[in-house]
């Protein structure tokens, strides 16, 4: 009997998950007669669950909130990204072994390659946050060569610790803002601006024209840290391109199809989004 074509993304809740329209997308333009579900899973579940992946249910699965880094614990081999990173995003069936990776830092990267592809010749980087995307960012910050990479967070003591980590450079809020002019790439990580949260109060004037601004969040696309950035002159990278790169490595591993990002997937989830 033929392995069944189907890889879904866990997570709970998953209402909001845009992954399906992003994989749909794909198996409907490479014509691969499969499907991709989401799927509601309990921590409670989440072991039973994987052990249906190693039955040959599903050829695998993309992780959110909150199994990340418990699946790290149920799996039988984790990728060195998603060791560095902490956590987990993709699993994958491999010669009847369980596996995960995180393509966090490689959505960021190719995001970022695609709209300021000279970013990787920067020497000083500026990450705002300390949360999980952080540890994705400043991992592909370091991947792509930038010497001189500082964290600054609201909570100071995070900030040091991850920063501890990674070997890298932390800096206090207040301190990093003020000086803006020192560095070449700066980058939200945090979910400041999104929906209703309120966005950071971030004044690009002490920045130098031409510094690449980029923002994780997608929804809005045109957050408030984008807009100030481009009235002081700093070029833009938005968060979406991030969300769709992401999901290449998964798709491939899953269907034997390396899918391409382009425009009509981009249009694709900006009219899901109401962007216009």
């Amino acid at each position: 009997m033929d392995k069944p074509l189907r890889a879904c993304v866990i997570g709970h809740p998953i209402v909001h998950s845009r992954s399906p329209l992003i994989h749909g997308h794909w198996l409907e333009q490479y014509g691969i007669k499969g499907a991709y579900e989401k799927l509601d899973v309990a921590p409670a579940i989440l072991a039973d669950f994987l052990s249906e992946i190693r039955l040959g249910s599903w050829l695998g699965c993309n992780v959110t909130i909150p199994h990340k880094q418990a699946v790290m614990t149920l799996v039988d081999s984790v990728a060195d990204e998603a060791r560095k990173i902490g956590a987990a995003n993709t699993l994958w069936l491999e010669d009847g072994k369980l596996k995960a990776t995180n393509t966090d830092a490689y959505g960021f990267a190719a995001n970022m390659d695609d709209f300021a592809p000279d970013w990787r010749e920067a020497q000083t980087c500026l990450i705002i946050g300390a949360g999980g995307a952080a540890r994705a960012v400043v991992h592909a910050c370091k991947e792509a060569g930038i010497s001189d990479v500082t964290i600054t967070n609201r909570t100071t003591e995070r900030a040091d610790e991850l920063a501890s980590e990674f070997s890298v450079h932390s800096v206090q809020l207040i301190e990093a803002l003020q000086n803006l002019d020192l560095y070449q790439v700066i980058i939200n990580t945090t979910s400041a601006g999104m929906g209703d949260i309120p966005p950071l109060p971030i004044n690009f004037k002490s920045a130098r024209s031409g510094t690449i601004a980029a923002d994780i969040v997608y929804a809005p696309l045109n957050t408030q840290f984008l807009l100030d950035a481009r009235t002081h002159g700093l070029r833009t990278v938005d968060g979406l391109g991030m969300l769709l790169h992401q999901a290449v490595p998964g798709f491939e591993k899953w269907f034997g199809q390396r899918p391409v990002v382009d425009t009509s997937l981009r249009r694709l989830i900006l009219d899901d989004l109401g962007e216009p």
